[in-house]
């Protein structure tokens, strides 16, 4: 895997550093693909994270959001140690899994059905942050501004 430095660009920039260490850490990701996921986009503002996860009940997953961040920890109970398998290809190991979300997604529910782990996010916009049409005065007059000590 490329190693990237990203250090010219952290001279010449102000305010990206959680773009550039999401870049940084990209290569530094769980090498494991346990468990199986999806990433869906369900339509323009709403997307779902589906994992599977068979074998897990609800009480043995745990999905925590802090800051931008989604963390889904799925632990198995101990006491399967005393089964004896002739062939065990259903995983059922614990496991971590992170997802970086964008600034204004926020999660809405979750819920398992038939072994899939389904999470439901919404990004929203603030209204400040939506762009905005700005009417174009065509008469020639000028805009007034008010000052804060006329409008007091």
């Amino acid at each position: 895997m490329r190693s990237y430095d990203l250090t010219p660009l952290y001279r010449t920039t102000v305010g990206f550093d959680r773009m550039f260490d999401l870049l940084d850490n990209i290569g530094k990701s769980e090498a494991t693909g346990y468990p199986p996921y999806n990433i869906e986009r369900v339509d323009e503002d709403r997307y779902r994270v589906t994992l599977a996860v068979a074998g897990f009940s609800e009480a043995d997953l745990e999905i925590e959001l802090h800051e931008n961040s989604l963390k889904i920890v799925g632990a198995r109970p101990e006491g399967d140690e005393a089964r004896t398998y002739l062939h065990q290809g259903i995983a059922g190991r614990s496991f971590e899994r992170r997802f970086q979300l964008a600034d204004h997604v926020r999660i809405e529910g979750a819920s398992l059905v038939n072994g899939l782990l389904n999470i439901d996010l919404r990004r929203e916009i603030p209204e400040a942050k939506k762009p905005r049409k700005i009417e174009i005065n065509s008469n020639g007059a000028k805009v007034e501004v008010l000052k804060a000590s006329n409008a007091a």
